[in-house]
């Protein structure tokens, strides 16, 4: 079936339901953590429980401890399997322009007015979305099948002021690799580049996983 031939919303919901997702058995887990951070290195543990929630132990420094925090329940939040009309039930959907990539524009009304995606290939390629008082876009330039549906590999993320659209601080740039555990796969290294000068480099490794 041709896009011409779908709804905005079934095309856009084909690639939403893509996504590489926790299913409700999903146990929790265990992981030992290293995070580099500009040249310095942490080393904790942590556990994930099955209702999401990120404990880490062995990390006194509180930066570091609140990035380790954050990119757990950043993993977590993004394995959740929400059904697409839990997530977009009172959203309106239109096509906007194919890019020169061939990637289709997605324009959304009703609730997320103003939020727009791109599908390539069955699966979001960009995200722009209002969150918190700002805009956030993201390109996924690579991704990895799993076989239940793909998780992005590298991509980029910038924040610009909804107001006056200013950036709002450096381009980041990721690099994510997972492993399967068990049923799941999970993320055992993250990346990030933040452009600035000097570049902001961290990197947070998950190894010795277990599920609960």
């Amino acid at each position: 079936m041709t896009v011409a031939q779908l709804s905005a919303r079934d095309f856009f919901r084909a690639a939403y339901e893509n996504r590489y997702t926790w299913d409700q058995d999903f146990p929790g887990y265990t992981t030992e953590v290293v995070y580099h951070h500009n040249g310095k290195t942490y080393e904790g543990t942590a556990k994930v429980t099955a209702d999401l929630k990120a404990e880490v132990t062995g990390i006194e420094e509180a930066e570091a401890l609140k990035a380790v925090q954050g990119q757990l329940w950043e993993i977590a939040i993004h394995r959740v399997r929400r059904s697409f009309e839990q997530t977009h039930g009172a959203n309106t959907f239109s096509y906007g322009d194919l890019d020169e990539s061939g990637a289709q524009e997605i324009l959304m009304g009703g609730k997320s007015e103003g939020d727009r995606y791109k599908v390539a290939n069955n699966e979001v390629s960009m995200v722009h979305r209002h969150i918190h008082g700002v805009v956030v876009t993201i390109n996924t330039f690579t991704s990895h099948d799993t076989g239940e549906g793909y998780l992005s590999h590298t991509y980029d993320s910038v924040y610009h002021d909804p107001q006056t659209g200013e950036q709002k601080g450096g381009k980041s740039n990721f690099v994510d690799e997972y492993e399967q555990v068990g049923s799941y796969h999970i993320l055992t290294r993250r990346e990030i580049v933040t452009e600035g000068d000097p570049a902001d480099v961290q990197e947070f490794i998950f190894k010795n996983i277990q599920l609960l």
